[in-house]
């Protein structure tokens, strides 16, 4: 299996009907890998079936289904009335997620008509875009409970006004786990969004780069440092391009599925009273 392995990851091109794994009874083939690649987006599917690691796991959990179902047969089980239903039912699914996948890359729009709506979007109604003033932040954070915090906040502050990367001493100092990976950062936030000593004391930092002395709160001692200010307004085009881009390809993309679902909805009939036999039947 290692060695069929080898040879699909090194072949530029491989037969169909490959095999990659078997048993006494079942085979799985570079096909039937492909088919379960459906179920998920195309991005994912290269990036699982370009690694020779990923393709021998899902190689060799396939073969094991197939075995079980080739055992299942033998046992009679497909036979069931209930099991048949569902084996009809998963058909179903893949044939429908198929014809779905084929319906959005026809209604795919090409990226000068989603820039193009994306923009008239944002000019029809810029009030959406409307956000509050917003401040952006670090800081570094000693708890409270630390054994003596207060002094450990000094020390740190003392060596970032002596010259000391104020992000680097976040991601080493810091107990605030949450920021202390990101160098401090705490991002951009509207007032009120902070407790009042931490406010307080931003508020008196003016310009990008200064810093609070050691400032306590009921979290522990912070040292602050300011990043940016933002007026309230609307944001620029530049900064919701990307999600209503995002927007419009989806808006799109649905209305193409909904269209297709709505030609078969059209044609459909129910039983109300077989259904409401079959719920009452099942209540008992």
């Amino acid at each position: 299996m290692l060695a069929a392995l080898a040879s699909f990851a090194s072949a530029q091109v491989l037969a169909a009907d490959a095999v990659l794994a078997e048993t006494k009874d079942a085979k799985i083939t570079t096909m039937d890998i492909k088919g379960d690649a459906l179920r998920f987006p195309v991005e994912v599917q290269k990036a699982n079936l370009s690694k020779p690691e990923n393709v021998l796991q899902i190689a060799n959990n396939l073969v094991i289904r197939r075995q079980l179902a080739l055992n299942a047969e033998a046992a009679g089980i497909a036979k069931d009335p209930a099991v048949m239903a569902a084996l009809h039912i998963a058909r179903d699914k893949v044939l429908s997620d198929a014809l779905i996948a084929k319906i959005d890359a026809a209604a795919k729009p090409k990226p000068e008509t989603v820039e193009r709506l994306a923009l008239a979007n944002y000019k029809a109604n810029p009030e959406r875009f409307r956000a509050p003033a917003e401040t952006t932040a670090r800081h570094i954070l000693i708890k409270m409970e630390t054994p003596d915090a207060k002094a450990k906040a000094e020390a740190i502050l003392a060596q970032l006004k002596a010259g000391a990367d104020f992000a680097s001493l976040a991601r080493e100092k810091s107990e605030d786990p949450g920021s202390a990976v990101n160098g401090g950062s705490v991002g951009s936030f509207p007032k009120n969004t902070m407790v009042a000593p931490f406010e307080k004391a931003l508020d008196k930092l003016e310009k990008p780069g200064d810093m609070s002395g050691v400032v306590e709160t009921q979290f522990g001692y912070h040292i602050i440092k300011l990043e940016g200010r933002r007026p309230a307004g609307i944001r620029p085009y530049d900064e919701v391009k990307a999600a209503l881009q995002r927007e419009v390809e989806t808006k799109i993309l649905s209305d193409a599925r909904v269209a297709e679902v709505q030609k078969v909805q059209d044609l459909v009939k129910v039983d109300k009273d077989a259904i409401s036999a079959f719920a009452a039947s099942n209540s008992k």
